[in-house]
């Protein structure tokens, strides 16, 4: 089935029109059938439905009665990219197949905007969100194409985007050893590396990219990634330079810190700006139930908006 046969173009409240491009572009069904048909459709359109997430940033499907965990990893399979395992901060439960939850930090905390695994050297290429429980009031997950940013910071500080992109980023990032599932950066080193074993989580840190710090108090760990460029170019998105990085979600927090990459501060004003521009250039739309969100994690940051009970969002990450 040709793919303009199966889906419709539709409209969602808070949706923007950026650069003659519908975002998100909000398909739904041009008949009464369910998961199943979609899954078919999506495996027998892939390149057409990949091309609309790296045109329009996001692509958001609605209205298509997908009720659960094991349906939407049917859609999952059926898009065919490859699977990349999760790997940062937020404390995370395997659901089914390819499906996990997302962030399972309190619900009454923003997430802050965050391209998915933007620190290590492998991150996703497409992260899909899965709404089985809509909350009753907040907990969107807005998101942001990242060139906006970049565009708008150039504007204002050119001579400061310039250095952060030629000296390059540090970050840090401190660890427990256990869980946390008060915290939205809770999740601990031993189930982030997949080990308890030090040496053995020293290896793998180093194969993402990150050196380690270990914490003689209590077991937990600092770990120390850069340099990282501020702004990155990614093929077949229009040359745009994406917003690549983590400096207003990290820098002068308890937990962690976003320096130049000498570890020289990073003006505050500059920040403080940068979250204002981000949040200006933020879209949002609100769950509803069985919605599948496709995003283009290499040209949008995403994030959560604080929520009343009950909300359950899945995610799978994708290369």
């Amino acid at each position: 089935m040709e793919a303009t046969d199966f889906f419709s173009v539709s409209e969602c409240k808070g949706q923007k029109t950026i650069d003659g491009e519908q975002v998100p572009l909000v398909l739904t069904p041009s008949s009464d059938d369910g998961y199943e048909a979609l899954a078919a459709a999506l495996k027998a359109n892939r390149e057409w439905v990949e091309a609309k997430v790296m045109a329009n940033s996001g692509v958001l499907l609605r209205g298509f009665d997908v009720r659960d965990a094991a349906e939407f990893n049917a859609l999952v399979e059926a898009l065919g990219w490859p699977d990349i395992r999760y790997v940062g901060p937020a404390p995370r439960t395997h659901v089914h197949g390819r499906v996990w939850t997302a962030n399972e930090g309190p619900l009454e905390e923003f997430i802050y905007y965050h391209h998915e695994m933007v620190l290590i050297k492998e991150f996703p290429g497409k992260v899909i969100l899965f709404c089985e429980v809509p909350p009753p009031s907040g907990g969107e997950t807005p998101f942001v194409p990242s060139f906006r940013v970049t565009e708008r910071a150039l504007a204002e500080f050119p001579e400061m985007v310039e250095e952060l992109d030629a000296k390059g980023l540090r970050y840090t990032f401190t660890a427990l050893s256990k869980n946390d599932t008060k915290s939205m950066r809770g999740r601990g080193w031993e189930d982030a590396f997949a080990t308890s074993d030090k040496a053995e989580a020293e290896a793998r840190a180093r194969a993402l990219g990150m050196d380690v710090e270990w914490l003689p108090a209590d077991g937990g760990v600092r770990t120390i990634l850069g340099p990282r460029k501020l702004t990155r170019v990614f093929p077949g998105r229009k040359g745009r330079r994406m917003w690549f990085n983590t400096v207003v979600g990290m820098h002068g927090k308890e937990l962690s810190s976003a320096t130049f990459a000498d570890g020289s501060d990073i003006p505050a004003e500059f920040v403080r700006r940068c979250g204002e521009i981000i949040e200006e250039e933020s879209i949002q739309f609100r769950w509803e139930k069985g919605d599948v969100l496709i995003l283009d994690n290499l040209a949008t940051l995403h994030g959560r908006r604080p929520s009343l009970p009950p909300r359950r969002v899945l995610v799978a990450t994708c290369k």
